[in-house]
């Protein structure tokens, strides 16, 4: 099969990004934006239509309290026929301990329309520990919903692990959460000791996991997980990890530190890899504030073992 050739890249300046293709066919884009200071959302019929799709301001972060600083990694889903956005934000941009102060939170919209529709803050999503936790996403499998997302255990070395929890409703979770995984191989901890932004996707008799590990440079890479669908996914015994990251820089299409991704489909209903990446590496400062990590896309391709094959990060065509 010829993978499509999107325009590359889709969106600039958008960061953390997340697709979801509603029953209706209209595509949903969103992401985190430089200023790091509101949640925009864009909907066109295909996912190149996006790039031209006309951003609303769904929610802007207030001027003080919890959710005052650093928006980051909205998601949007449909959750019991509601729409939801999942994202984090701190109180400020201080850092303690090594660490930037975010907690996860919930928005909710009972409108058709997500983009004109009335949005109410549902607060925060607690878990097991007071502490750094963001990247939330959430997912049903064989009738149950899950909440899955990144977050600093204090008795463990690094920034964030990937946990996973069973959901009582949009914005509250039930049972004990289960840790999935956490920096420990070479290419997890380079710069920085991370496991974070999970995506999931089901293909086969499998379920995956998809997450970016190491520090937010050239060394930002995605690693994987994955588990057979009829198994106890809350167990953590069921998951297996890649010893080697699935997607990584490519020097030779200048295209650096992807990661964070999403999936999505086609029209044609195969996958597609959303993710970000810049296209150099020469950044003046802390890269967290360089704007330039681009919204990218790539068809998803699996093997004859029904494996995921993320391919090579392609070159800027635009």
């Amino acid at each position: 099969m010829t993978a499509t050739r999107y325009p590359n890249p889709l969106i600039t300046q958008r960061a953390d990004p997340f697709i979801y293709r509603h029953d209706d066919g209209h595509y949903y884009f969103i992401a985190s934006v430089p200023e790091y200071d509101r949640l925009e959302l864009r909907r066109a019929p295909s996912l190149e239509a996006l790039a031209t799709a006309e951003p609303y301001i769904v929610w802007r972060k207030p001027e003080r309290g919890p959710m005052s600083a650093l928006i980051w990694a909205p998601e949007l889903h449909r959750v019991d026929g509601k729409w939801i956005i999942y994202f984090a934000a701190a109180p400020s941009k201080t850092i303690v301990d090594g660490l930037f102060q975010h907690r996860m939170y919930a928005l909710e919209c009972a409108d058709d329309d997500p983009l004109r529709g009335r949005w109410i803050e549902r607060g925060r999503i607690h878990t097991q520990f007071d502490s750094f936790s963001l990247d939330a996403t959430t997912f049903e499998h064989q009738g149950t919903r899950y909440y899955l997302w990144a977050q600093k255990d204090p008795a463990i070395r690094g920034n964030s692990n990937l946990y996973l929890c069973e959901m009582e409703n949009a914005w509250r979770l039930k049972g004990t959460p289960v840790m999935l995984s956490k920096p420990e191989l070479e290419w997890e901890t380079r710069g920085f000791w991370v496991n974070e932004g999970p995506a999931v996707v089901v293909h086969g008799e499998r379920i995956f996991i998809s997450y970016s590990a190491s520090a937010t440079d050239e060394n930002y890479c995605i690693g994987l997980l994955w588990a057979d669908i009829h198994s106890n996914l809350m167990n953590p015994a069921s998951w297996h990890k890649s010893p080697t990251p699935v997607f990584t820089t490519s020097w030779e299409n200048r295209q650096f530190g992807p990661g964070h991704n999403s999936f999505t489909v086609n029209a044609q209903g195969g996958d597609v890899l959303v993710y970000h990446a810049r296209n150099y590496t020469e950044i003046e400062g802390d890269p967290l504030y360089d704007p330039n990590r681009h919204t990218r896309i790539k068809d998803l391709e699996w093997d004859k073992q029904g494996m995921p094959v993320f391919g090579v990060p392609p070159a800027d065509n635009r």
